[in-house]
């Protein structure tokens, strides 16, 4: 086996988008599962996870929100990347299922077999993508934030996991609540898995910003665990 990189380069009304793919050289076409990243862009992160997915036999995607090259390191830095998206919930779905579409082109891709997983503001993206109706099997939200687009609904027919911290202070309980009420209102297949006395970012080494994100090893592993049985069910 032997774990192969290459950028793709797609555009969104303009907007130079790159994102990178993961994939064994070895196998045909087979299941794709997308990477979103966290409010910081596309970086290391994001791209290692791709690299993980690609080692368990998927093609891995580390798919572009902001632009080639534009990433955040501050706070004020990455929230400004992130504003113009959370204004315009019409924008964020559109650039996503861009990123869809360019994976389903791919020649190592089986199209019929598409996932998408997210981080933080990533784990929200994925939440829209299905919100907005597209065909995928299913998407997996690790710490990301909940609130509904408020667009017009869509039907969803993609399978939903949230890996939630239930000490989260960005999805606090009356969003889980929402996020509930509006899965079940979808009729959509979904499951939130909650840990205990977990902040946000709980699967990114290094978080740590008192009250808000702290890394945790044992969430993340076992979110890890539950990412990995979804996709097998899902793009079995």
């Amino acid at each position: 086996m032997a774990i192969v990189t290459r950028r793709v380069d797609y555009q969104d009304q303009g907007v130079a988008l790159r994102g990178r793919v993961y994939f064994d050289d070895s196998l045909g076409p087979r299941p794709a599962v997308l990477v979103s990243h966290a409010w910081g862009g596309r970086n290391s992160f994001s791209n290692g996870q791709a690299e993980k997915l690609a080692k368990l036999g998927y093609v891995g995607f580390a798919l572009d929100m902001y632009g080639v090259g534009v990433t955040g390191e501050t706070v004020q830095e990455c929230s400004a990347l992130m504003t113009p998206f959370m204004e315009d919930r019409t924008m964020l779905a559109r650039r996503i299922n861009l990123a869809v579409a360019t994976v389903r082109a791919l020649p190592e891709v089986d199209a019929t077999r598409i996932a998408a997983i997210g981080f933080c503001f990533g784990g929200l993206c994925v939440l829209d993508l299905i919100r907005s109706g597209a065909d995928v099997r299913g998407v997996v939200s690790f710490h990301g934030l909940l609130k509904c687009n408020g667009l017009p609904a869509e039907k969803i027919t993609a399978k939903a996991l949230v890996l939630h911290g239930d000490a989260d202070p960005l999805a606090p309980f009356e969003d889980v609540i929402a996020f509930r009420d509006e899965f079940n209102a979808a009729g959509n297949d979904w499951q939130l898995h909650i840990y205990g006395k977990t902040l946000h970012a709980f699967s990114m080494p290094g978080a740590n910003m008192p009250g808000t994100a702290a890394y945790d090893a044992v969430a993340e592993a076992r979110s890890m665990k539950s990412m990995q049985d979804f996709l097998a069910e899902v793009l079995a």
